[in-house]
């Protein structure tokens, strides 16, 4: 009976893991939604000047609307600047509004009655009509909700907050005290059916923590460019056989659990509320010892005689992304590259300032949880960059908002390559929209891993 119970608890792992890698990554398969709405940008790169008119032509279909709509334009999807009725009458509508400073459109489209009377209308139990339930929408919700966005002058929008004035010499502590302690790197070597290659879990002894993972690298002597995986958000297995596949690529390949966990477990004793975890106390944090986590890994992998001794490159999206945008920033003597896709963690205090904030859903309205996020707000890292950054942002995301990422990018002093998503919610919600950004990350990953350099494009109007 314990085998048993073993053995299923191995397959719920694998597929649990499989499942959330392809989430992650945009290649869940969905069904698809019925558009009753097209949206065509007057710029189709999404991106306008100062005091031009960002527009979008509304026509109907590809199916029959069956709803009328309204609108609301909101600057960095927080303040109101416009709202407005469909009328689809003539066969389109335009909806408009100049842009007037640095900053992201967000327009809510949203379905408020049915057109034609429909029998099957839910009702209240007391013969009223209740609430109809809309589906449709192309924000991957199926609930009848449409949203477009648009950029104005974005390589300008600046910090909502100033940076803590001892933010470096608080983050020099940490790493200080850290470097104290020996890593003592524990390795169990993992079956895999991946050829030629070596897999294991590790365990590394850090600052008030553990970090955990895989390592994985080509089992022929050499030595070889390193590759850092971070991990999206939630509590979750890690992809040992994806990790052996990134080895099988030529990477020494080190896949970083978020937690304090081993990587095999999905769920170990961890919180599943862990980003509220602390958040009033800076040395309290859940993010404190989980970036200290990543940065154990680091020192890890500079211990290894097989790495390469010029090659690093940090790779993760949403939370993944924020990590690796934090490592990238404190410990930039290190890093190569950093590929990022919808990163979170950005312009924390943002809902102070007229921007919409997401993950971590830090509250706002507590003042010392707004004091304690920026010592972990990827903003604040990012002037510390050095390498050069690739980052995917979703011109429609709530979870990773665009204003947040813009704002990261636009503090890193070096060469960065945003790109714009403009039809992208967060790459779990709408992943057929944000397939540019692996994409673009697959293609740089096989450059790099040949030894060629990432020369980023910069913004393509």
């Amino acid at each position: 009976m314990r085998q048993h119970k073993t053995d299923m608890t191995r397959i719920r792992t694998r597929f649990l893991a499989s499942f959330l890698v392809a989430a992650s990554f945009g290649f869940a398969q969905r069904g698809p939604i019925d558009q009753q709405l097209t949206f065509t940008p007057d710029h189709a790169t999404g991106i306008y000047d100062v005091g031009e008119t960002v527009a979008w032509t509304v026509t109907p279909g590809p199916v029959t609307p069956t709803y009328a709509y309204k609108w609301t334009i909101r600057r960095n999807n927080a303040v109101v600047l416009k709202e407005g009725k469909l009328d689809l009458s003539s066969g389109k509508d335009k909806i408009e509004i100049v842009g007037d400073q640095p900053e992201m459109i967000y327009v809510a489209i949203e379905p408020y009655a049915k057109l034609a009377a429909d029998a099957s209308a839910p009702t209240d139990g007391t013969g009223r009509g209740a609430a109809p339930a809309y589906t449709g929408g192309n924000t991957g919700r199926n609930t009848g909700l449409y949203a477009v966005g648009a950029a104005v002058a974005p390589a300008k929008i600046g910090m909502s907050t100033p940076r803590p004035d001892d933010f470096d010499a608080f983050w020099e502590a940490k790493l200080g005290a850290q470097a104290k302690v020996p890593i003592n790197p524990v390795l169990t070597k993992v079956e895999t059916d991946v050829p030629d290659v070596e897999l294991s879990m590790f365990v590394l002894d850090a600052l008030g923590s553990q970090t955990h993972g895989y390592v994985a690298k080509p089992s022929k002597e050499g030595k070889f460019p390193a590759l850092i995986q971070l991990q999206y958000a939630g509590v979750y297995a890690l992809n040992a056989r994806g990790a052996a596949q990134r080895a099988s690529e030529g990477w020494l390949f080190v896949n970083v659990d978020s937690h304090d966990k081993l990587p095999s477990d999905p769920s170990g004793n961890i919180p599943r509320n862990y980003q509220a975890v602390g958040n009033t106390d800076r040395e309290k944090s859940y993010f404190l010892n989980m970036y200290l986590r990543d940065s154990r890994a680091l020192d890890y992998l500079l211990s290894r005689p097989d790495w390469d001794g010029k090659t690093i490159v940090l790779t993760g999206g949403s939370m993944g992304g924020q990590q690796s945008l934090m490592l990238a920033g404190l410990r930039p003597e290190k890093i190569t590259a950093a590929l990022v896709c919808v990163p979170a963690g950005a312009d924390a205090n943002g809902d102070l300032h007229g921007r919409k904030a997401g993950y971590p859903n830090w509250p706002s309205d507590n003042p010392d949880v707004m004091k304690t996020v920026l010592y972990f707000d990827t903003v604040n890292f990012a002037s510390r960059i050095k390498a050069p950054v690739m980052a995917g942002m979703g011109f429609i995301d709530t979870i990773s908002p665009p204003a947040g990422v813009w704002t990261a990018l636009n503090q890193i002093p070096g060469p960065k390559e945003p790109l714009p998503m403009i039809e992208s919610e967060h790459d779990n919600l709408t992943p057929q929209k944000g397939r540019a950004c692996p994409a673009r990350t697959r293609e740089l990953l096989d450059l790099l891993v040949k030894g060629g350099d990432f020369k980023p494009n910069g913004i393509k109007p």
